[in-house]
């Protein structure tokens, strides 16, 4: 059954269960823990299952109904659909293409949630698993390419941005249950998992039959550097005069450090001693380096 939406200046009793007025990524509805009377304004909603927020003097915790559903003799069969949104900048367009593999509760056909059809494609996906041994999941997504869908659709990307392979392209992963699906008598487009937000990070195989992406979380910085730029102990990388290095001085010198007269003699050195001629001995440098590197091994 459907969950009607949370109300403001409504009074509320144990148990009573309501949705956000607009659409939780976090798939939550929140069941009334404390008895009262909400606020004129909605509350800020928790994230996660058992997080409560207090709201005037009603408090609400986080459920989610498909866990729910799944506790019963007899559960509806879980759905998962998938979401791929392409960006402008990298790939040429916006567009968002959505499927389905069609392996549960013998559906044969498109799906359609939330007013958005699904289309059914053989596909596999795995490796979503969450573990204990401290690295991200990096799951895999296999999309059937008989009919060489995907392989036009990487020639159009790559023709935007060369060796592209969709790289960078959003992949949302919904699961719902089947009675929640447009159609049925219990369709309830709030009624799902939290969703999970996936990126392509590389194509790790393309055939004739099937093309295989490697996914991962936007979290996941492997390969990234931190700083994102290389550490130099002694060695200036702003360029001279620019906002990163500020200076704007009439002071000129050489790249040995000695004075000049005029603007187009005027080169920095690039060491914390050409720094220190333009912005003095005991100001603070916008030295572009970490001459603190040079200390440890």
């Amino acid at each position: 059954m459907a969950v009607a939406a949370w109300a403001a200046s409504t009074a509320f009793t144990i148990g009573d269960i309501r949705r956000a007025s607009t659409e939780q990524p976090s798939g939550l509805f929140f069941r009334c823990t404390t008895a009262g009377t909400s606020a004129a304004t909605e509350p800020g909603w928790p994230n996660n299952p058992g997080d409560t927020v207090t709201d005037n003097t009603c408090v609400w915790t986080g459920i989610v109904s498909a866990y729910e559903e799944l506790a019963k003799v007899n559960p509806s069969a879980i759905i998962e659909l998938f979401e791929l949104r392409l960006e402008s900048a990298l790939h040429g367009s916006n567009d968002v293409y959505r499927f389905h593999a069609g392996s549960n509760a013998d559906v044969t056909g498109n799906i359609v949630f939330n007013s958005q059809a699904y289309s059914r494609v053989p596909l596999k996906a795995d490796g979503f698993e969450y573990t204990n041994t401290g690295t991200l999941p990096r799951p895999t997504l296999t999309i059937s390419n008989l009919d060489s869908t995907i392989s036009a659709l990487l020639l159009v990307v790559n023709a935007t941005t060369s060796g592209n392979d969709l790289g960078g392209a959003e992949v949302l992963r919904i699961r719902t249950l089947k009675k929640y699906l447009d159609g049925e008598s219990a369709a309830d487009p709030n009624a799902q998992f939290p969703q999970e937000r996936w990126f392509v990070d590389r194509k790790s195989s393309e055939t004739r039959d099937s093309v295989t992406f490697e996914l991962a979380s936007k979290f996941d910085l492997a390969g990234q550097k931190i700083p994102r730029r290389q550490i130099i102990a002694n060695v200036c990388q702003w360029k001279y005069r620019s906002s990163e290095c500020s200076y704007t001085g009439s002071n000129f010198f050489d790249a040995n450090g000695n004075t000049v007269s005029t603007l187009a003699q005027d080169v920095c050195g690039k060491r914390v001693s050409s720094c220190k001629l333009r912005f003095g001995n005991n100001a603070e440098l916008p030295f572009g380096s970490f001459p603190g590197a040079g200390l440890s091994k």
